[in-house]
């Protein structure tokens, strides 16, 4: 095989590779809501999060009802995704660093969108990979890739997908939200960001704002 042609394959598959794991559904929430990125108020429209019991990456039972009257940011990730999970999980971890840096209190849900691949040990290496501070954020698996798509679709407005991957060292690609979420103290959606490129800023004060009952 000459050069051309191999560098011409190789190129198609990393293209195919970056387009299977970008979320399908960047701007879902946003049509489905009406809303779009610099209006992401969706709190009127009673997008409220199911009671779930699922597991940690401790192993350890977690569920809506140690949420229960706290305020929540929630996301869709998998630990062997090549692309748009470790930059939305960088981007993760300055909020929660610019909550500390506040002084304020929220949790943190991250939710495996693998949840076959990724059991409690590989997300707890994942997390610590990340420096995540784990007394607040939540990776979560235990249940079913249908159960996470039904989550997603149902609640977030969003699609998750799933295709073979183009190589042994990326054997399966997962279509995702690469959104994050904000939910109230009463599990209820009341804006989103986009997770690629947020602002920390702003979330911190929206998150002051329903502190405050405002």
């Amino acid at each position: 095989m000459n050069k051309v042609k191999w560098f011409a394959i190789m190129v198609g598959v990393m293209i195919w590779a970056v387009a299977g794991c970008a979320s399908n559904a960047d701007t879902t929430a946003e049509r489905n809501s009406g809303q779009t990125a610099a209006n992401n108020d969706v709190s009127a429209l009673n997008w409220q999060v199911p009671f779930f019991t699922y597991t940690n990456q401790d192993g350890e039972t977690f569920g809506f009802q140690d949420l229960k009257g706290k305020i929540w940011l929630t996301d869709f990730i998998f630990t062997r995704c090549p692309n748009i999970c470790p930059p939305m999980t960088a981007n993760m971890l300055k909020i929660q660093n610019a909550l500390k840096q506040a002084g304020m209190e929220a949790e943190i849900v991250s939710f495996s969108v693998d949840p076959e691949y990724d059991q409690p040990e590989k997300l707890k290496e994942f997390a610590k990979n990340y420096g995540a501070d784990l007394n607040s954020w939540h990776f979560v698996t235990g249940y079913s890739f249908e159960e996470i798509q039904k989550l997603v679709k149902d609640t977030f407005k969003g699609a998750v997908s799933r295709q073979e991957g183009p190589s042994p060292d990326v054997p399966v690609l997962v279509n995702h939200p690469s959104q994050f979420y904000l939910v109230d103290q009463n599990g209820k959606v009341v804006k989103f960001y986009d997770g690629l490129r947020p602002d920390a800023g702003q979330i911190v004060n929206d998150i002051k704002v329903l502190q405050e009952g405002k």
